[in-house]
C-alpha cells in the first residue's frame, strides 16, 4: 500500500476484507498480496473488482462487506476462468530454482540442480512461476477432480484452502525477512572485521594504497595456488 496510514477503523476493515479474499497471492489486483490489496481498499485507493481468482462471488462477499455497489470484474485485472495448477515438466527441470523463489506459498519443492516438483494440494494457481523459468517447462493444467475441472472462484477453491495459504505465505514471508536479516548482520561483522586503513593514509591515497594491498593478497594467493598446483605434479 502506499505511505497513507489506516485509521483504527479501516485497518479493522482490512482485516475482514483480508478474511474475505482467497490469498492466492497472485498480485493480478496490482497490489504485491491479498493482505495489501485489502488495505487498498479499506483506504479508498482500489475498487472491490480486482480480484480474478475470487471472481464475481468474490466481488460479491467484498460488496456486502465494504458497502460498495456489486460491480463486473475489472478486465484489467484478468479473468474469472476454471482453477488450474502448475505442473513441472521433470525432463527439462534444470533445477534453477527459480520456480521455488518466485512461488507465494511455498508449493514447490526442490533443490539447487535437482529436479523440482509441484504440491499440487498447496498450489494456487497463481502463475508467478511461469515467467521466471528459463526453460518453460512450467505449465498451468486443469485440476484433475472433474467435479472441479471447469468450477471457477470460491465454487473450486474453499475458505479452508485460502486458510492453508494464507500460513504458508506468511511463514515464507517471516522465513524471507529472517533471511534477509541474518545476511545483513554477516555483512556488517565482516564490515567490522576489515583490516584498518593503512596509517597516514587519507582521502584518494588512501583508495589507491588499500586497491594496491588487495591485489598485493591477490596475488600472493594466485602463488600459492601455483605452488602447490606444481608439487602435485611432482
Amino acid at each position: 500500500m502506499s505511505s497513507q496510514r489506516l485509521s483504527l477503523s479501516q485497518t479493522r476493515l482490512a482485516e475482514r476484507i483480508d478474511a474475505a479474499l482467497p490469498q492466492t497471492q497472485c498480485t493480478r489486483c496490482g497490489f504485491p498480496d491479498c493482505r495489501a490489496y485489502a488495505e487498498a481498499i479499506a483506504g479508498d485507493q482500489a475498487m472491490i473488482n480486482q480480484c480474478p481468482p475470487g471472481g464475481a462471488e468474490g466481488i460479491a462477499r467484498l460488496a456486502a462487506i465494504t458497502r460498495l455497489p456489486i460491480e463486473p470484474l475489472n478486465p484489467a485485472n484478468g479473468l474469472e476462468s476454471p482453477r488450474r495448477v502448475a505442473v513441472i515438466d521433470e525432463a527439462w527441470c534444470i533445477g534453477c530454482t527459480l520456480c521455488i523463489q518466485a512461488c507465494p506459498v511455498d508449493a514447490i519443492a526442490g533443490a539447487p540442480k535437482r529436479m523440482h516438483t509441484v504440491v499440487a494440494d498447496w498450489c494456487t494457481g497463481c502463475e508467478l512461476c511461469l515467467a521466471p523459468c528459463p526453460t518453460d517447462c512450467i505449465s498451468l493444467l486443469a485440476l484433475p477432480e472433474a467435479d472441479l475441472a471447469e468450477k471457477t472462484g470460491w465454487t473450486a477453491w474453499s475458505a479452508h484452502q485460502a486458510e492453508d495459504a494464507r500460513r504458508r505465505y506468511a511463514a515464507r514471508k517471516t522465513r524471507l525477512e529472517r533471511v534477509a536479516s541474518e545476511r545483513a548482520q554477516r555483512l556488517r561483522a565482516k564490515a567490522l572485521d576489515r583490516p584498518p586503513p593503512l596509517e597516514g593514509h587519507t582521502g584518494p591515497e588512501a583508495g589507491a594504497a588499500e586497491q594496491q594491498r588487495k591485489q598485493s593478497l591477490v596475488a600472493a594467493a594466485l602463488e600459492r595456488a601455483r605452488l602447490r598446483q606444481a608439487s602435485r605434479m611432482r
